[in-house]
């Protein structure tokens, strides 16, 4: 399914630019299954839908993402084995009238940088909070909004550089239990301003 997916997506190629979705207050969304070689666990389709429900949180009502089939949904998110040191990745995509955004999101954690993998390593919370601000990231891609220059946002380019690891555990030191991913926020005031700027009612 996910070759399918991704196959789909390049044949169609890449929008130029990003763009915020095509969307009247209601977004459909699909969170495959990762294959075992992308580090997959079983849990991380939560950890999506989680980033994809803090986005909505943000919007204060204005998008609602509701779950739907593959081929029917705005937003993708697959799971990928990981390579060239990248995290994620979204690209835009246009399949006959719709139009959308595929998010490919690498879990294996044992791949990144090596403070990085060894703190995800020991603890299985810095783990999850690497894969769900990294969805958070490319989610936030997917509705149009663009990189930051500020390393206090969720849309900061880590090409900049500065302290990654730090970029990471100021999330994790806000969590006791793996429940808590889903109710506390990993976006910025800036990030929430920008993305309520383009979705305007």
């Amino acid at each position: 399914m996910l070759m399918c997916a991704s196959a789909l997506v390049l044949a169609q190629g890449t929008l130029p630019v990003l763009h915020p979705l095509d969307a009247k207050g209601r977004v459909t969304y699909f969170v495959a299954e990762g294959p075992p070689s992308s580090g997959f666990h079983p849990g991380d389709r939560d950890l999506a839908v989680w980033a994809l429900k803090q986005w909505e949180r943000a919007l204060a009502g204005v998008l609602h993402f509701e779950p739907s089939a593959e081929n029917d949904a705005e937003v993708r998110v697959f799971w990928v084995p990981a390579g060239d040191g990248r995290y994620g990745e979204m690209r835009a995509f246009q399949s006959g009238p719709l139009r959308g955004a595929a998010v490919f999101i690498r879990p294996d954690t044992s791949a990144l940088a090596p403070a990085i993998a060894n703190a995800a390593r020991q603890d299985p919370l810095m783990r999850d909070t690497v894969v769900y601000l990294t969805c958070l990231h490319e989610l936030g891609h997917a509705l149009g909004l663009e990189h930051t220059a500020a390393i206090a946002d969720i849309m900061y380019f880590f090409g900049y550089g500065g302290d990654i690891p730090g970029f990471f555990n100021r999330y994790r030191l806000q969590l006791h239990t793996r429940s808590d991913i889903a109710t506390t926020s990993g976006l910025s005031a800036s990030d929430i301003a920008r993305v309520r700027a383009l979705y305007k009612k």
